[in-house]
């Protein structure tokens, strides 16, 4: 098992914000968290990467528990690609290659640098790799994010919003990419998103947040109309396209 979360709870000033949260990820599975604003979906996947302390639970990744890991040890086995990425003055490539930093000894090795300039041609990133990255538009920025968390090569992705600012095309490509390392390298993702069906396009499997709590969770072709309903207060039907589940709003 890549992740575990058993029972996770946590708590903002005393007022819950999650609670009692179990589920977990398989290698070679990506599962996607939706929900509603404000249910808890950051503050979900800081506590699985050890940013904040759970008030209750636990989060184990490959039988270890992320609060007694290392800084390096979670850095080696859990990247992360947040909502906002920094703009400090950094290159692309060296911003990108950053991301090997938990696997750098001495010094950068020749593998270091083939897998980053792997990576920045499979984001299409490759010709952008010697411009400042307070120079790119926040499309591209995140693409970078999403870059230097690959690099890292770990058991255990983590995506929050990761197509934000992207457009419809670099959205389908970044995702395929995603899918494709989850599914070619056994690796175990876990993505927020707000766009329902780009997210059950992708996902192997898919967990709804309500009021701090999983409502409805399993593989992505078991999502009906009554659990969208029930979590966004919208009636829908939930139509099959080309094998993927589409969630039409009725109202």
């Amino acid at each position: 098992m890549i992740l575990d979360v058993q029972g996770l709870g946590f708590s903002y000033n005393s007022h819950p914000v999650l609670d009692g949260v179990t589920f977990q990820v398989k290698p070679g599975e990506l599962t996607a968290i939706l929900g509603p604003n404000g249910v808890g979906k950051t503050t979900l996947l800081k506590c699985i990467n050890a940013i904040h302390s759970p008030s209750g639970g636990a989060v184990l990744v490959e039988g270890r528990n992320v609060l007694r890991m290392r800084p390096k040890d979670i850095a080696l086995n859990i990247g992360y690609v947040a909502q906002r990425s920094e703009t400090a003055r950094f290159t692309v490539f060296d911003a990108v290659l950053m991301g090997r930093k938990p696997r750098i000894t001495w010094r950068v090795s020749n593998e270091d640098l083939k897998i980053t300039e792997s990576a920045l041609r499979r984001l299409g990133l490759d010709k952008l790799a010697l411009r400042f990255i307070d120079q790119l538009s926040g499309g591209e920025l995140q693409k970078v994010a999403v870059a230097r968390a690959l690099v890292q090569e770990p058991r255990l992705l983590l995506l929050d919003e990761p197509t934000s600012s992207l457009d419809l095309k670099n959205q389908m490509d970044i995702l395929r990419m995603i899918r494709r390392v989850v599914d070619e390298h056994r690796i175990g993702a876990v993505m927020t998103m707000h766009d329902l069906n780009t997210a059950l396009r992708f996902a192997h499997r898919f967990l709804f947040l309500r009021q701090g709590k999983i409502h409805a969770a399993g593989r992505v072709s078991s999502v009906t109309p009554d659990m969208v309903h029930e979590v966004y207060g919208l009636p829908v039907e939930v139509c099959t396209v080309q094998g993927h589940p589409v969630v039409v709003p009725l109202a």
